[in-house]
């Protein structure tokens, strides 16, 4: 899991050339409870660096989920419509959420590694 990169939002990116998959954390889906509803942006749009992208339901609450970084987004995840769970069973894997073309490599550099993630973590309980 270390190629992984984490925002304060509690969203990941894996990074594979010249696209970013981008889900939400281990940490969030547990602060969420189990996700009945995922809403995903639509082919084409273009996202901003910290601005809405989707939008999760659970049964506790409906969530905001932020672009950690910029781009087009080139895929979906259509398995989350007929199976939101996934995103509590696999939330680094099966459970991502969309494929971004990146806009801004740079923007990776303010994200964190894992163990930086890990370290945010624990200082919020």
């Amino acid at each position: 899991m270390s190629q992984l990169k984490f925002s304060k939002e509690h969203e990941w990116v894996r990074v594979e050339g010249d696209v970013a998959t981008v889900g939400i954390t281990d940490y969030a889906q547990g602060q969420l409870g189990d996700v009945v509803y995922v809403e995903l942006p639509a082919l084409g749009r273009q996202v901003e660096q910290d601005k809405e992208a989707a939008v999760v339901e659970s049964v506790k609450a409906a969530s905001e989920v932020y672009a950690p970084i910029s781009g087009e987004v080139v895929a979906v995840n259509d398995k989350l419509a007929d199976a939101p769970a996934t995103v509590n069973e696999a939330p680094t894997g099966d459970g991502w959420f969309f494929k971004l073309k990146i806009k801004n490599p740079k923007e990776l550099d303010g994200l964190m590694d894992e163990a930086a993630y890990k370290t945010y973590v624990e200082g919020l309980a």
